[in-house]
């Protein structure tokens, strides 16, 4: 009981440092909880929206489950009996197997097709009669189905099989309902039925899983159980084919259940493979779920490798927060220890004290995880929000086991001052206090010069294979991302942080020696201070320093993934929006059909003779287009011939066709990727009409230049005499980088001609091109699909740059970068901000006498105000500085690391870093506001000393 009462004084005596330490406690217990909350709240977001779009895309509930299989045997006996009814059981457990509740199920049984005539049929009509049908039957028939006329079929006696029949079947058989119908299977078998309903589908009988009837219209449907008797135990004749299917709670999936429904799936497919006989398992949103399996596990690596700079200064608050409690107790263990108290004892205590904060960090910090986690969930970029609806977030065991986790190594690293104060003696704490300038911990073992090395060493083989992916044009998943590549920036920043701090001493003794002799008294004070105690300030400088470093590299980086992200599909698409429209022509509908992209839709037989002719539809439409500030036409053919007659040379080439003005106007472009301005191209090409650009792949090629002339053709088209003007390395929507490098293929470069659309179509031949639009700012995509539709315009190809962006910032990993970075700085701030008032607060604290000295000895307010401005100038305005200057060398260097989450085969315009003013103003004026408010607080205390108070506590 002593020991409680002891432990409960101690933290009631340093009440607000143990505040500080349980709100850094409180803030490491959301960041870690915040990892799994996230990761599974954002994937299941995103896997319900993926879902719900299979729904859209197939017309199809994305629940849906259909498993099909024939059936191989001629006869049903005991063994085939059974293999069906086992079957029906499996089918039974799926839902079990899939972890979801079924919303709705039936079944289907087929007999063999046969021929059906009526019973009165002459012969010379069975020979005509070309109606055929199955003996059908369908679970829970009479909710499933809607009657047009007639009755529901019974079960009869008289061997005759009343049945179901649709209005196509009835009339194929030639005749009414109640007239009796004979079905003759192949083996002459004959059955008597009598239609006695007419059935259509009913759409509001089950609107996850409507039974259609004209999936298959032809034959009879008898009852079920009719039909069990019959034809499964009776085997009166041969089954050709069973269905089974259902439809699955889908809203239920979640990530956590998403391994047991990829395993049903298997077990579904490996059950019925060659069982009964020829099976087809038809699962719509298998490959969707299937893609999410493994990806929360990334999401937390990315996620906990993103956190590491904040959870650094974390560890770094916390060790501070607990070493300026244990420096203000160090006395009191001390005597602890002088008076036979053992240092078991004394940890003992100092473990049940931070035990108790511990435990109700970890009760409040799950909490403060989830608005962690919502404003992940709402970021946009660095320090931008949007209004996107919020994420649905539970608390769950893996984030109280993580946070659980996260507080015993917290309360590990804050006991590690206590540890080391129990072996100090009272002689041995007055000779540090007297020695405040000695090499601190890391200084001594180096630990500056190793973190740099790491951070170096790891960024020059991440370049080197990051160029060996670029020059063979592999695509990024054949690069295993390591996590420590997302480590590197914080090492450089902790590495290069450390490193400048060990020669700023040397730094301000060289000011003092220079200046001795002109500093003023308030100046000499503060320089002499700083110089003989520079190990006090190293924690709140290294603070400052990771603070400003991480918040450059964050908002560097945030703009340059959100830039390069919107450049490279808008350059890819080459407008807001490109469409491609049907053309009207001679081609054979199966040609046609075969042809439903732009590239396919232009291709055309080898023979002249029996060329495509195609029939331009009208441009206008696309012009009178409200919300549409320029259109142009674009022409694309991939698989074009070239011939230079100056060296011979000849090849394959991707040609396109413009409108000089109408694409200057339309055409999207970054700038900086040419060598000039791409209107000045386009005027270069606008005065003549046989003037062509040639990507420099083609001039190195064949050594064209300016002035050279160069034929073109494609499918036995004669060749048509043009002029290069002009050599060109990037093109709206083309793709410089080679293709086909791999183990055993050879490099393709590919090439490019860029030339006049009228010209090409009367010189050539005209086929279909691409419409490109340019939408006014602030027109939504889905005003223009409405006029689209309005028009009737028949489109059968559409890219939507805005849409595809919005998806890509829609990603669970880029939504976690840029929240984490947004967040991770926010939180930086904070501690820095409580860190900054503790430390200066304390040390004020320590410094009373020595001001109330100054006060005596009649130095002015102003001045010992002007101390401590110049001392904050001094510490706090020289780790910004050093801040910036790391910041900006750690973003030059790590953020070209952010390209490995593009497809470096498809990164094109090449990956850049994007600096923008308006972060760095943001920057500033956050951590500026943050330090003046930490200045006048200080001001606040300093000016509330007094000075007879001061003296005599000198005197005790």
């Amino acid at each position: 009981m002593a020991l409680w009462t002891m432990i409960i004084r101690k933290m009631a005596n340093n009440k607000w440092l143990q505040l500080n330490l349980w709100i850094g406690l409180t803030v490491c217990v959301a960041l870690f909880s915040s990892m799994p909350l996230y990761s599974e709240a954002i994937l299941q977001r995103t896997l319900q929206k993926e879902l719900q779009s299979v729904q859209l895309q197939d017309g199809v509930y994305p629940g849906y489950v259909r498993i099909v299989t024939t059936v191989s045997r001629a006869e049903m006996d005991e063994k085939s009996i059974e293999a069906i009814k086992r079957a029906d059981r499996f089918v039974q457990s799926i839902p079990d197997r899939a972890g979801l509740e079924s919303l709705s199920f039936y079944q289907q049984r087929f007999t063999q097709r046969m021929k059906v005539y009526g019973a009165d049929a002459t012969d010379q009509e069975k020979q005509s009669q070309k109606a055929a049908g199955s003996i059908k039957s369908l679970s829970g028939l009479e909710k499933r189905v809607r009657l047009i006329d007639g009755a529901m079929p019974v079960v009869r006696a008289d061997g005759i099989y009343e049945a179901l029949v649709t209005q196509k079947f009835l009339i194929a058989t030639k005749r009414d309902l109640g007239e009796e119908l004979i079905a003759e299977a192949p083996d002459k078998t004959k059955f008597r039925v009598i239609p006695v309903g007419i059935m259509e589908t009913n759409p509001s009988a089950d609107p996850y899983l409507p039974f259609l009837t004209s999936e298959d219209s032809d034959g009879f449907i008898i009852p079920f159980d009719q039909f069990e008797s019959d034809f499964i135990l009776g085997g009166k004749t041969k089954l050709a084919s069973l269905d089974w299917r259902l439809a699955l709670q889908y809203e239920h999936l979640s990530i956590d259940t998403i391994d047991a429904f990829v395993k049903a799936d298997k077990d579904i497919r490996r059950y019925f493979r060659g069982r009964i006989g020829v099976d087809e398992v038809n699962i719509p949103a298998a490959s969707t779920v299937e893609a999410y399996q493994g990806k929360q596990e990334k999401l937390d690596v990315m996620m906990l490798s993103l956190y590491s700079p904040v959870m650094l200064m974390l560890a770094f608050y916390l060790y501070m927060a607990a070493n300026l409690i244990i420096e203000r107790q160090k006395t009191e263990i001390s005597v602890l220890r002088s008076r036979g108290a053992s240092r078991l004892q004394i940890m003992t205590a100092y473990t049940f004290e931070n035990l108790i904060l511990g435990v109700s960090a970890l009760a409040v910090g799950p909490f403060l995880g989830i608005l962690f986690t919502k404003v992940l969930g709402a970021s946009n970029g660095f320090l931008e929000f949007v209004d996107r609806s919020a994420l649905e977030v539970s608390l769950n065991s893996s984030a109280y086991t993580v946070s659980a986790v996260a507080v015993a190594a917290a309360v590990a690293l804050i006991l590690i001052p206590a540890f080391m104060a129990t072996r100090v003696s009272i002689v041995s704490h007055k000779q540090q206090n007297a020695r405040l300038n000695k090499l601190s911990f890391w200084h001594k073992t180096g630990l500056d010069f190793i973190l740099v090395g790491l951070a170096v060493y790891l960024l020059y083989n991440f370049n080197k294979r990051q160029e060996d992916l670029q020059r063979l044009g592999l695509d990024s998943d054949a690069f295993q991302l390591d996590p420590l590549l997302f480590l590197m920036p914080s090492l450089f920043a902790l590495g290069g942080g450390l490193l400048l701090l060990r020669v700023y001493p040397w730094f301000i003794r060289l000011v003092y020696v220079a200046g001795r002799r002109w500093w003023s008294p308030a100046l000499y004070n503060t320089l002499v201070q700083i110089s003989r105690s520079s190990g006090q300030y190293q924690t709140i400088k290294l603070f400052l320093i990771m603070t400003v470093a991480t918040g450059l590299f964050s908002a560097n980086a945030a703009r340059t993934i959100n830039d390069n992200m919107e450049s490279k599909i808008q350059y890819a698409i080459g407008a807001d929006m490109a469409i491609m429209t049907r053309w009207e022509s001679d081609a054979r509908p199966s040609t046609y059909m075969s042809t439903s992209t732009p590239q396919g839709q232009s291709d055309t037989t080898s023979s002249s003779s029996n060329r495509v002719q195609y029939i331009e539809p009208p441009f206008q439409p696309f012009e009178e287009l409200e919300g549409i500030e320029a259109s142009a036409k674009v022409f694309k053919k991939e698989n074009a011939r070239f011939v230079t007659p100056a060296s011979g040379a000849s090849g394959s080439t991707a040609l396109f066709g413009i409108d000089t003005m109408d694409f200057g106007r339309t055409a999207w472009m970054k700038d900086g990727l040419l060598e000039h301005p791409i209107n000045g191209y386009l005027n270069l090409l606008a005065p003549n009409t046989k003037a062509v650009l040639i990507s420099r792949s083609i001039a190195e090629k064949t050594k064209a230049r300016p002035g050279d002339t160069i034929a073109l053709s494609w499918d036995g088209l004669d060749q048509a005499q043009f002029i290069v003007y002009g050599i060109i390395d990037y093109w709206p929507s083309w793709n410089p980088l080679p293709t086909g490098a791999g183990n055993n293929s050879k490099e393709v470069m590919p090439n490019l001609i860029v030339g006049h659309l009228g010209t090409i179509q009367n010189r050539l031949a005209a086929e279909p091109y691409e419409v490109w639009l340019k939408l006014k700012d602030g027109v939504a995509s889905q005003s223009v699909y409405d006029q689209l539709a309005e028009k009737k315009l028949r489109i059968i190809g559409l890219q939507d740059a805005t849409q595809q962006l919005i998806q890509s910032k829609n990603d669970p990993f880029r939504l976690a970068i840029n929240g984490v970075m947004t967040l991770g700085f926010v939180i930086s701030m904070l501690i820095s901000f409580f860190g900054f008032l503790l430390f200066w607060v304390l040390t004020l604290s320590g410094r009373t006498l020595q001001y109330g000295v100054l006060r005596a000895m009649g130095i002015p307010f102003g001045q010992i105000i002007g101390m401590l401005v110049s001392e904050q100038l001094l510490t706090s305005g020289a780790a910004v500085i050093l801040g910036v200057i790391i910041g900006n060398t750690i973003s030059e260097l790590f953020v070209p690391l952010f390209e490995i989450s593009f497809a470096t085969k498809d990164q094109v315009p090449p990956f850049e870093m994007i600096q923008q003013l308006s972060d760095y103003l943001q920057l500033y004026s956050i951590i500026g506001l943050t330090l003046t408010l930490g200045l006048l607080i200080l001001g606040y205390r300093l000016s509330r000393i007094r000075i007879a108070q001061a003296l005599k506590l000198g005197e005790e």
